[in-house]
C-alpha cells in the first residue's frame, strides 16, 4: 500500500517553495527518481517542475508540451521532464528514446504519465494537485522505497 501526504498551500509561491524543497531532497538521496505529476490542466504540474528544476541553476526552463521532453544538465543533477499531454500514443515515446532518459542516475518529472502508460517508468513519487484559485492540495503519494525516503524528508 503507498504511502500519502497531504499538504496545502495558499498561494503558488508557497506551492514553488515546496518544490524547491522537494528536490534540494531528491538530490540528496543521490540515486535515480521518477515523480508523475497529476491534475487537471492549469492545476500546476508545470509550476512544481519549473520550480523544482531551477533549484539546480536552470534558469531558463521551458515546457515540454510540444517537445515531449526538456533536459537539464550540469554536475549536480541530470533532469528529464516529460509531458505527455501531446501523445496519441505510448509508443511515440520510443521514437524519442524514452529508454535512454531512464539510463544512468536521473530524475524523471512526468506530466499526464497516464498518457504514456506502457512506456514510461513506474513512479516513485506521485504528485497530485488540486485546487482553484490560488489554493492548491497536493497529495504526495510514495510508491516505492525511494518514494517514502522522500515522504518521510518531506514530511
Amino acid at each position: 500500500m503507498a504511502t500519502v501526504l497531504n499538504i496545502g498551500f495558499d498561494s503558488e509561491a508557497k506551492v514553488a517553495k515546496f518544490a524547491q524543497t522537494l528536490a534540494h531532497h531528491a538530490q540528496s538521496l543521490n540515486g535515480s527518481i521518477v515523480i508523475y505529476l497529476e491534475g487537471d490542466l492549469g492545476a500546476g504540474k508545470t509550476t512544481i517542475a519549473r520550480s523544482f528544476i531551477q533549484t539546480f541553476g536552470f534558469e531558463r526552463v521551458k515546457s515540454p508540451t510540444y517537445s515531449l521532453v526538456e533536459s537539464y544538465h550540469n554536475k549536480a543533477v541530470d533532469i528529464h521532464h516529460f509531458d505527455c499531454y501531446r501523445l496519441s500514443d505510448p509508443e511515440e515515446l520510443e521514437y524519442i528514446g524514452i529508454r535512454e532518459y531512464a539510463q544512468g542516475k536521473h530524475i524523471q518529472l512526468i506530466e499526464w504519465a497516464e498518457l504514456g502508460k506502457g512506456a514510461i517508468p513506474s513512479a516513485d513519487l506521485i504528485i497530485k494537485i488540486e485546487g482553484e484559485d490560488n489554493s492548491r492540495t497536493l497529495a504526495l503519494s510514495a510508491q516505492s522505497d525511494v518514494g517514502k525516503m522522500l515522504l518521510q524528508l518531506i514530511g
